[in-house]
C-alpha cells in the first residue's frame, strides 16, 4: 500500500497527535471515531478531508486502523467490530500485548503494535516533536511490518523492535525517562520549599541542570555523562547531604539514599571512583547509617 488510508479509533491526546503528524507528513486520514462523539468531531476538524464517524465505519473506510483508546478499552473495542482480510489494525499502547487484537486477526486482519516513545501531555506539542523519537513496531505479518517501518521513516522516527511478551517490561522502563523525572523534580521542589522557594523557582533552577545532564549523556553515555559528588568520589559532600536531609523527613532521606546508592555503580563504571571510596559511600548511604 503506497498510499494507505489511515483511520483512528480513539480521539485522545495520543491519537490526535499521531493523526496530526501523519497528515503533516502527507498521509491521508479520512476517518476517526471515539466513544465521545464531540472528541471525534474536534479531532476531525483539525485533519483535512477527515470525518468523525462510527468505529465500524473507520474499519470499513480505511486500510490501516490505529486503536488509540485507553489500554483497558483496546480488547473490547476490537472485539465489538467486524474485521476483514486486507485491513490492518495496530494499537498504540506500550504495555498491552498485541494479542489483545486477536478477534481482528481471527477475522483475517493483520495485527500489530505501534508505540511512539514520546510524551503526549499536549497533542499539538507532541505532533511537532514526534520526528526524531523512537517507535516500537511489532507485527507478525510481513506486509504490515514493512508498512509500519515505512510509516516510521515517513514520520522521521527510529524503529525499535520488541519480541512478544516484553511490552509491560518495556513500558515500565520508559517510565524512568518520563514520569519519574517529574517525581524527582517534585522531590527537589519539596526540599526547596524548606526555605520558602516555590515550585516555579525550583523548575527554573533545575531545568538547565536537567538539560546539561541530558546533553552529557547524549555525548558520552550514561556513566560518562553523570555529574555530581559521587562521580568525583566526594564522600564528604554526600555525608553533608545525608545530614541535611535527615532534618526534613524520613521519606526524603530514604529516597536520596536509594538513588544516590544507584549512582555508585555508575561512578565505578565511569572509572572516577575507586573501590575504597565506593565502600565508604555505600556504608554512608545504608539505611542503618
Amino acid at each position: 500500500m503506497n498510499a494507505p488510508r489511515l483511520g483512528f479509533i480513539g480521539a485522545g491526546r495520543l491519537g490526535s497527535a499521531l493523526a496530526l503528524a501523519c497528515v503533516r507528513a502527507g498521509l491521508a486520514v479520512p476517518a476517526v471515531a471515539s466513544a465521545r462523539a464531540a472528541s471525534a468531531a474536534q479531532m476531525a476538524e483539525r485533519l483535512p478531508g477527515c470525518a468523525a464517524v462510527a468505529a465500524q465505519q473507520v474499519v470499513d473506510r480505511c486500510d490501516l486502523v490505529f486503536v488509540t483508546t485507553p489500554d483497558a478499552a483496546i480488547a473490547p473495542t476490537v472485539a465489538a467490530l467486524q474485521w476483514r482480510p486486507g485491513v490492518a489494525v495496530v494499537h498504540c499502547s506500550g504495555a498491552t500485548e498485541v494479542a489483545a487484537l486477536q478477534p481482528a486477526q481471527r477475522a483475517g486482519a493483520a495485527t500489530g503494535g505501534f508505540h511512539p516513545m514520546q510524551t503526549f501531555a499536549d497533542a499539538e506539542a507532541a505532533a511537532r516533536s514526534l520526528a526524531g523519537c523512537t517507535i516500537t513496531v511489532e507485527a507478525e505479518d510481513a506486509a504490515l511490518d514493512a508498512l509500519l517501518v515505512a510509516l516510521c521513516e515517513r514520520l522521521g522516527c527510529a524503529v525499535n523492535r520488541l519480541p512478544p511478551g516484553m511490552r509491560a517490561r518495556y513500558h515500565a522502563a520508559a517510565g524512568y525517562a518520563s514520569q519519574f523525572v517529574n517525581a524527582l523534580l517534585a522531590e527537589a521542589a519539596r526540599v526547596w520549599a524548606g526555605w520558602g522557594a516555590s515550585e516555579a523557582d525550583t523548575v527554573r533552577a533545575m531545568l538547565p541542570l536537567v538539560r546539561g545532564t541530558l546533553a552529557a549523556i547524549e555525548s558520552g553515555g550514561i556513566a560518562q555523562g553523570m555529574p555530581g559528588p559521587v562521580s568525583r568520589g566526594d564522600v564528604g559532600t554526600v555525608a553533608k547531604h545525608v545530614q541535611a536531609l535527615a532534618t526534613l523527613d524520613a521519606a526524603t532521606l530514604q529516597s536520596y539514599r536509594l538513588l544516590c546508592d544507584r549512582t555508585v555503580d555508575l561512578a565505578l563504571a565511569r572509572g572516577s571512583l575507586d573501590a575504597e571510596r565506593a565502600a565508604q559511600l555505600r556504608a554512608l548511604l545504608a539505611p542503618a547509617a
